[in-house]
């Protein structure tokens, strides 16, 4: 009887712990959205993908344009970021139900800078590794919104999109 009630309260616990993963492992999701920065407003889209019940990794493509008064001339540059992210998720950790997820990690990308010939300021295409924080509210098994706040490079600011489980 005993190990009845063992193999009961394991088989509960495995699906609590489980059933408080945002995104499976092995399953992806798919993020979309605008962001905030110095530099202009970013369009992003990127893709994560759980290697485990708690930790994902991804990559992400980003745009943006903006001008810039520089020694009494606007220049008008655009940036092309690709970059890849790793995230630790803090549901299980932190029993956290699973329509909310909130997480943290590292991001290393390429940003490409392109400004016009006669541009002679400090713009430059270059590595960036940075941080950041964020969480997303799930309105369905597959539908939510996102907000992360990052910093340390060309993302610096934040963003928010939707997010959609694959």
């Amino acid at each position: 009887m005993k190990k009845i009630l063992l193999l009961v309260a394991m088989v509960f616990t495995t699906g609590i712990l489980v059933s408080q993963s945002p995104l499976p492992l092995g399953k992806s999701q798919l993020n979309v959205g605008v962001g905030f920065s110095e530099w202009g407003v970013p369009f992003y889209l990127g893709l994560d993908y759980s290697v485990h019940k708690d930790i994902t990794i991804g990559g992400e493509l980003s745009i943006r344009t903006y001008n810039e008064n520089w020694h009494s001339a606007k220049y008008r540059h655009n940036i092309i970021g690709i970059s890849g992210n790793a995230n630790y998720h803090f549901n299980t950790i932190l029993e956290i139900p699973k329509v909310w997820d909130f997480y943290a990690g590292l991001n290393l990308g390429f940003y490409v800078w392109s400004s016009p010939n006669a541009y002679d300021g400090n713009n430059n295409s270059g590595l960036g590794l940075g941080t950041q924080v964020g969480g997303r509210y799930y309105f369905s098994d597959r539908i939510g919104i996102n907000l992360e706040l990052g910093g340390g490079n060309a993302f610096s600011g934040g963003k928010f999109g939707l997010t959609i489980k694959l």
